[in-house]
């Protein structure tokens, strides 16, 4: 074959050589714009797994690389005076022309055909190449060319950072945080040879512009960090080799995805690799490593599919099916990280105390956990769980076992709560006429006996007409309060969680059938007429609301404030407010479904007024000494939607009116919804409103083991973690998770002790694994 590497980076350099050992007949040619065995940059950090990829497909490469490592455990992190160290991380990095220097020499002992000097314009240039490697950059002309064909997205972030480096030699991969008078600037710090290191200097746009940063030049800019960062460099300077940069040596990272890796032009197919593909943020750095990734995949295909020109279109599908999975783990990853830099100045420098702060840092881009880090550095994390347990009021033994996050107590108001885990409401659909019955009796109760600090009852409808199903539980006449208190008095006799009340109205959404019979689909008869914030419907098919007028919002406020008033006298120890999912509270706070040219609509302002209003109503005839939370959903997931900013605005509206704790859920108010789902994917909207608005948050959404709660917990991106069919599938889930990762501390019920030992012991077994014979 004839191939052409338009781009002498790693994924070029290292593709052509991998391509010419498995097959020395290949006529492979690198071009690269730079002189020979010249480059830019300074160091780049690999993984332990990439470099036992690289071991088996070129050992010598791989040796070479190895020897020019410089190797390193430790995290440092410096801010608010303060400076702490954590080990076990195990980095390793090398310089960049390093680097790509060994890439050329083993690529010209290959017979790898090396071109310096050249720019390319355009594939065509190679009209005779079998296969074109688009090697050349997150600017590449090429993929530019066939932007219809590749489908780019290219967002450029809003952080500048300017890459520099030094000649004093750090020991630990070195975060130092600053804070001047316009905010915080960041650098990121990393020795890759004997007495280089690596130093990133980032901040917002705003910090750099009311700095002057935008105006000054290479030299002024460095002159400001070596000021700024003068304690961290002990008198070393600060360096720069981006002569190619035009202006400003200060730039802004660009998030590549593409739709499509390959296509044919007529006469060559060409293919996307390194940051022509895609982009990885230097918050974790992963470029390099994606980059010889995709180098190693793509050579991998054609040993396995064949390497003769025809076989090129299907080693080309398998490669961008397999790599764009890969790559898109890294990139969520990344973007995670990336996120977390974007906000630190916002969000968590001047509000997390700097033990909580580094355990964010640590943890910023949610691939690794608190489990995680207690295999990386046990003595750390254990010194963390303890301060943690003592922050929350435990008298902690400094020689004994931690508690975990999860399992310390809570308090707010009058409330105390014996750990951070609550079972979230769920529709049961159970219920005559409102009334709960044995089955809540038995589901309540046998969730409070699994652990859990606080169990919520299913949303609970203020009115006949406010129920979702006619399965729905109520709270609008003495019988039902009636039968509610019986099963809260259980729960408070019998074991020790507490117990919520999450009142609610359906609105739009109401009338259906139970989920079991069609979930959202009206009912066949007997419906009851619906109102909302506007003449909206659900679905197209979904009976049509009546726009509430003042009649309508004033009997609905005394529905809320009867049932509030029910609600206490049943003994419940804390009320939520249902502003979420697209029922009627929620139908006014979303532009989806709030259409309306009064003063309820149109603003936050507006939008809020009705909802902020039932809120006051319930606060002021709700006992003082036990809180309320609103459950709020923080994004719509559909264009035209609310936002996690939306969201935000309304829980300080919230938080101004008495509100004690967001419940942070989304979605659910259109059926356009597009939701991005994934491990902990709502977490993110409670990280925002606790740090940013200062209000305590309930995270939900696809937790389902003890180390998620105790990494959100622990990092500080939520006060609370509540789980709602993990619960469903094992009301025990608290006591069960708790032994899982060997706390053995936490009470079970009496009546249940004599299995606590015999749980333990199989969970000790099954680790231990199979025995002999």
């Amino acid at each position: 074959m004839r191939v052409v590497c338009i781009g002498g980076g790693p994924a070029g350099l290292y593709f052509g050589l991998l391509m010419k050992k498995e097959n020395p007949a290949h006529h492979i040619t690198v071009i690269e714009r730079n002189k020979p065995y010249d480059t830019f940059g300074w160091g780049v950090v690999f993984s332990d797994a990439t470099m036992d990829n690289m071991r088996a497909w070129d050992p010598e490469t791989a040796h070479e690389i190895e020897s020019a490592f410089n190797h390193w455990d430790d995290i440092e992190v410096l801010i608010k005076g303060r400076r702490m160290r954590t080990t076990g991380h195990g980095f390793v990095g090398i310089g960049r022309k390093k680097l790509l220097n060994i890439l050329q020499a083993r690529c010209e002992a290959l017979g790898v055909e090396l071109v310096f000097e050249r720019e390319v314009e355009s594939d065509l240039e190679f009209p005779d190449a079998d296969l074109i490697i688009a090697s050349d950059g997150i600017n590449s002309k090429i993929r530019n060319r066939y932007r219809d064909a590749f489908k780019p997205d290219l967002v450029m972030r809003p952080n500048r950072f300017i890459w520099l480096g030094s000649k004093k030699p750090f020991d630990a991969f070195t975060f130092d945080f600053r804070r001047t008078e316009h905010g915080w600037f960041q650098a990121h710090i990393y020795k890759f040879d004997e007495d280089t290191s690596t130093f990133i200097v980032e901040t917002t746009e705003d910090v750099f512009a009311a700095h002057g940063l935008d105006k000054a030049d290479e030299a002024k800019s460095i002159a400001f960090c070596e000021q700024l960062f003068s304690e961290v460099l002990g008198g070393a300077k600060l360096l720069s080799n981006a002569r190619h940069l035009r202006g400003s040596a200060w730039l802004n990272f660009g998030r590549l995805v593409c739709g499509k890796w390959s296509h044919f032009n007529g006469k060559s197919h060409v293919v996307l690799m390194g940051d022509a593909a895609h982009t990885a943020h230097f918050a974790i750095g992963s470029g390099t490593k994606l980059a010889l990734e995709d180098a190693i995949e793509l050579t991998r295909q054609f040993r396995n599919l064949g390497d003769t020109p025809n076989k090129i279109p299907a080693v080309l599908d398998a490669y961008e099916e397999v790599r764009a999975v890969d790559v898109a783990r890294i990139q969520n990853a990344a973007r995670n990280a990336m996120e977390w830099f974007e906000v630190v100045g916002s969000r968590y420098a001047d509000t997390l105390e700097p033990e909580q702060f580094m355990y964010s840092l640590l943890t910023r881009s949610q691939r690794i956990s608190h489990e995680n880090l207690r295999l990386r550095d046990k003595t750390w994390l254990e010194s963390y769980e303890r301060w943690f347990a003592a922050r929350a009021g435990i008298n902690v033994d400094p020689d004994g076992p931690p508690v975990p996050p999860m399992f310390t107590p809570y308090r707010v108001r009058g409330l105390r709560l014996q750990n951070r885990i609550v079972m979230s409401p769920m529709a049961m659909y159970s219920a005559k006429d409102g009334v709960p019955n044995d089955f809540h009796l038995v589901h309540f109760g046998s969730r409070a006996l699994g652990g859990a600090g606080l169990i919520f009852g299913e949303m609970t409808c203020v009115s006949p007409d406010a129920r979702i199903t006619p399965g729905c539980l109520g709270l609008w006449n003495d019988e039902q309060a009636a039968a509610w208190k019986r099963i809260v008095d259980f729960v408070h006799t019998t074991t020790a969680a507490k117990f919520g009340l999450q009142l609610g109205h359906a609105g739009r959404k109401g009338s259906t059938r139970v989920a079991w019979e069609g979930i959202d689909q009206p009912l066949p008869e007997d419906n009851w007429p619906l109102i909302s914030a506007s003449a909206l419907p659900y679905m197209a098919n979904s009976q049509l609301p009546r726009a509430m007028t003042r009649a309508d919002m004033d009997r609905v406020k005394a529905d809320f404030v009867a049932a509030a008033k029910r609600g206490v006298e049943a003994g419940f120890d804390i009320l939520e407010l249902h502003c979420a999912h697209g029922y009627l509270l929620s139908s006014f706070l979303s532009p989806l479904t709030n259409h309306r040219t009064d003063e309820y609509g149109g603003s936050h302002e507006n939008n809020a007024r009705y909802p902020l209003e039932i809120f006051r109503a319930v606060r002021a005839v709700w006992p003082d000494d036990k809180p309320i939370s609103v459950r709020l959903s923080c994004h719509d997931w559909t264009e035209g939607g609310n936002t996690p900013a939306d969201a935000a605005i309304y829980a300080k509206m919230f938080k101004d009116a008495g509100a004690d704790l967001v419940d942070c859920s989304s979605g659910q108010v259109s059926k356009e919804e597009k939701p991005v789902y994934g491990r902990l994917f709502q977490t993110p909207f409670s990280d925002k409103l606790r740090n940013e608005i200062g209000i305590a948050t309930v995270a939900v959404g696809a937790i389902s083991e003890a180390d998620h709660a105790n990494s959100i917990i622990a990092a500080g991106r939520a006060d609370l973690c509540a789980l709602a069919r993990p619960h469903l599938a094992d009301a025990a889930w608290t006591l069960h998770e708790a032994a899982k990762i060997g706390v053995k501390s936490i009470a079970w019920p009496k009546q249940y002790l004599s299995a606590k030992m015999q749980y333990e012991t199989n969970l000790a077994r099954a680790a231990s694994g199979p025995r002999p014979g």
